[in-house]
This record gives C-alpha cells, sequence and structure tokens, in this order.
C-alpha cells in the first residue's frame, strides 16, 4: 500500500512552488480536488446523502465481470425517532428507497438518546448487565425500529444514524 493511501486525505504543507509554473500550479489544484472529494462531508440530514466515504469494491466483481470493481459509495440518513418506548417496540419510518433486494449493505446503524430532564445521554444500542435496560436497535425495508427492556420514555430526544451502500 502507498505510503499517501495510509493517511487517507492529505497534503503536505512545506513544500514550496512556483505559482507561476503553470505545471506546479495544475498539480496543486488536482490534488486539492482530489484531497476535498476523498473528505467525510459533516453533514447529518435527515435525507439520503452521499457522505463522501467509500467503501471497499464489491468482491464478487473483477476485470473479467461486466461490471468493474470499484469503490462503492456511502450514503447515510438521520432518522429524528423521537421518545423512547416503555417496554415495548417502536418503529419510524425511515424513507429510504432501496433498490431490488441483495444490492444494498448496511455499512453503520447507531443512535443517540437524551433525557433532557434528568440531563442523561444514551447510546443506542445500549448494553447493560440488567438484561432489563437493554436497547435494541434494527432497520428494515421500511422502518428503524428500537426495542426496550424497560421503561426508556424520559428519553424524548433520539436519532439514529444509518449508514448504507447500493451495489
Amino acid at each position: 500500500m502507498p505510503v499517501e493511501d495510509r493517511f487517507g486525505a492529505f497534503l503536505p504543507t512545506t513544500e514550496i512552488i512556483d505559482i507561476n509554473d503553470p505545471s506546479q500550479l495544475r498539480w496543486v489544484l488536482n490534488n486539492m480536488a482530489i484531497m476535498i472529494n476523498n473528505k467525510v462531508t459533516g453533514f447529518y440530514t435527515k435525507t439520503e446523502f452521499i457522505n463522501g466515504k467509500q467503501w471497499y469494491p464489491d468482491p464478487t466483481l473483477s476485470s473479467l465481470t461486466p461490471k468493474a470493481p470499484t469503490p462503492r459509495m456511502v450514503y447515510s440518513i438521520v432518522v429524528p425517532f423521537g421518545a423512547l418506548p416503555n417496554t415495548a417496540t417502536k418503529t419510524v419510518a425511515h424513507g429510504i428507497t432501496f433498490p431490488t433486494p441483495n444490492t444494498y449493505q448496511s455499512v453503520q446503524i447507531y443512535a443517540s438518546a437524551t433525557d433532557p430532564t434528568g440531563v442523561i445521554n444514551i447510546p443506542i444500542p445500549y448494553a447493560s448487565p440488567v438484561l432489563a435496560n437493554n436497547i435494541e436497535l434494527f432497520v428494515d425495508g421500511t422502518n428503524v425500529s428500537i426495542t426496550t427492556g424497560s421503561d426508556r420514555t424520559a428519553f424524548t430526544k433520539t436519532d439514529v444514524y444509518f449508514e448504507f451502500i447500493k451495489e
């Protein structure tokens, strides 16, 4: 692996170039464009969004398949979930239109819940040594679902973050 691939989007800041030399200026501008395009975008939106991350190429593809193996774009979405349920499962529609079956893959799913009165914040999924305090999070083709084993209704502010690729 080339050294530059291990550092992500990184440009050296100590090189001195002659900006009057068109070839050096083109090199700088080209590398700036590459680095900017490789940065992860810090938007957390409620609509499907290509966030700048790239997933490794589909391993079933090769130079012999009709489709070439290229990095796959990562999409993200934030689903406002509201209050957590009381010892139940709550579902909220995520609004994602997935392509045909077997053409997408989950990359990351997590949530954060806030009890604004008690000033308590918890990650979801939540693991506890007390089984009833565990909280499950999952996403299906239509909904985001959270299951609580105890009354978590005090946690009224919950957002779910979901990343996925479309193959």
